[in-house]
């Protein structure tokens, strides 16, 4: 009888475990997607990776983070509608740059679903997957490209270079998040599963 019980009490264990840890994955999954659906990332593409063109991308960079285009945004949707209904102001600003540097490529802008493949930006790393971007194109787009996140506003002109807003990631990202960007080691198994049974899952 005790010995039964024992197995039952065994059972019951191994169960609440299982149970336990399923519920975790379910969570972090979950706030993996929320991650996912809470920035518009910025995505400049090089016409090629000579030199030349590839610090033409990063005056473009700089230039459409000067102009604060989000700067009434209170939201992800309103980012994005801010950056459509702003398009043709982008290409303009863009084309705009190259011109003073000698360049007539054209330049193209679209709002668009991107995988990324996990990226690491300062202090923080985005995890790989699909997010809405702003994706500008200069000339052939055919160089390598410059992320940010644009929506929240992380990346802050700082002189020449580009940092990540400290204070920004505090005031929009919860501690779920926040912990899934600081320390992605953490999560990189069972968000590549949680990414496989859910293609299996939409497939």
């Amino acid at each position: 009888m005790r010995k039964s019980y024992g197995k039952i009490l065994i059972a019951g264990l191994i169960t609440a475990v299982i149970i336990s840890n399923a519920c975790s994955f379910i969570r972090d999954g979950r706030n993996l997607e929320k991650l996912r659906h809470s920035v518009l990332r910025l995505h400049i593409l090089a016409n090629s990776d000579s030199e030349y063109d590839q610090n033409l991308k990063l005056m473009v960079r700089d230039r459409l983070l000067d102009a604060d285009i989000f700067e009434n945004a209170e939201n992800l949707e309103d980012a994005e509608n801010s950056a459509r209904e702003k398009l043709p102001e982008i290409i303009d600003i863009s084309e705009r740059v190259l011109r003073e540097n000698g360049c007539y490529m054209p330049v193209s802008a679209e709002i668009e679903d991107i995988y990324f493949d996990e990226r690491v930006y300062g202090d923080i790393t985005m995890p790989a997957g699909n997010y809405r971007a702003l994706r500008i194109n200069i000339g052939r787009a055919e160089g390598h490209n410059w992320w940010c996140v644009m929506y929240p506003p992380l990346c802050i002109p700082a002189a020449c270079e580009v940092d990540d807003n400290k204070e920004c990631e505090d005031k929009f990202f919860d501690e779920n998040q926040l912990d899934i960007m600081y320390k992605p080691q953490k999560y990189q198994v069972r968000f590549a599963v949680w990414d496989m049974i859910k293609s299996i899952k939409d497939n």
